[in-house]
């Protein structure tokens, strides 16, 4: 713990926290997830301690049961965009030629496409569940996971130890896997922290304009757009998720830089 830089140690704790929160949300809400419990946006008391939403539901509970939706659906699409992406790329790498100008011509394709209409269109023909949504979001990401996978696999795979490697005789599944990932991990590390608060932010968004989480389930956009006619008027609820996604946001990226920076460090001295 003496060796945690003390910003990470910031983000750990606080990334902790969110994920208990989420682990844990039915035995820490004090209500039920959608149980009219008191006034229309009442002020913060010792009953509600972020007082109520706009139609008499506690935001703690929102909040809570907001935060284990946003962030099981934000892992889970962001683990389906870098295990597409990360094989995807890795084979276009390794296996070069046409396969490689396909799959890179058919990623430019779709990146040309703004992620969010695409996202839109998509889900406004399809029925909108928690596995349609991780789809989209992860299918659509894994572009970017694509790219970067790629980039880094084509440096790894001209090095000795690769063409040591083929000169074995080693397939190319033992090649992506055995040479090539545990060499890129260090910059997919940093990536998955940053597309994973994308993922977050992609969610919340898609919720907020309808198109996301559907009532009476709960999320940090969805609660933003259920409260955001009380701004006018003074009340904060809809201000209480905008401060969990920038707080996670934060503390997610405070650990991903770390783990680089250790990675990085560790990679350092077995060379030397």
């Amino acid at each position: 713990m003496r060796r945690i830089p003390l910003s990470a140690l910031i983000g750990l704790v606080i990334t902790a926290a969110y994920l208990l929160a989420a682990l844990f949300a039915p035995l820490i809400a004090p209500y039920g997830m959608a149980d009219v419990v008191g006034g229309v946006w009442e002020p913060s008391s010792s009953q509600f301690w972020l007082g109520t939403d706009g139609i008499g539901r506690d935001v703690l509970t929102r909040m809570i049961y907001g935060g284990q939706t946003t962030i099981a659906v934000a892992l889970a699409a962001t683990i389906l965009s870098f295990t597409t992406g990360s094989i995807l790329g890795f084979t276009a790498a390794v296996v070069g030629g046409w396969v490689d100008q396909l799959l890179s011509r058919f990623i430019d394709l779709v990146m040309a496409i703004p992620t969010l209409i695409f996202a839109l269109v998509v889900l406004s023909v399809m029925p909108v569940t928690m596995l349609t949504l991780i789809l989209v979001m992860g299918l659509l990401d894994s572009t970017r996971v694509f790219r970067l996978a790629r980039a880094v696999a084509v440096d790894i795979a001209v090095m000795d130890y690769v063409e040591a490697a083929r000169l074995r005789g080693e397939r190319r599944g033992w090649i992506i896997f055995r040479e090539i990932l545990p060499n890129a991990l260090s910059p997919l590390v940093a990536e998955m922290g940053m597309r994973f608060i994308f993922q977050v932010l992609f969610i919340s968004t898609l919720s907020f304009l309808g198109l996301g989480v559907q009532p009476p389930l709960a999320d940090w956009g969805g609660i933003v757009k259920e409260n955001k006619d009380g701004i006018v008027y003074g009340i904060p609820a809809a201000l209480y998720p905008a401060i969990a996604i920038a707080t996670l946001a934060i503390s997610v990226n405070l650990v991903a830089d770390w783990i680089l920076n250790r990675t990085t460090s560790l990679k350092g001295g077995r060379n030397g």
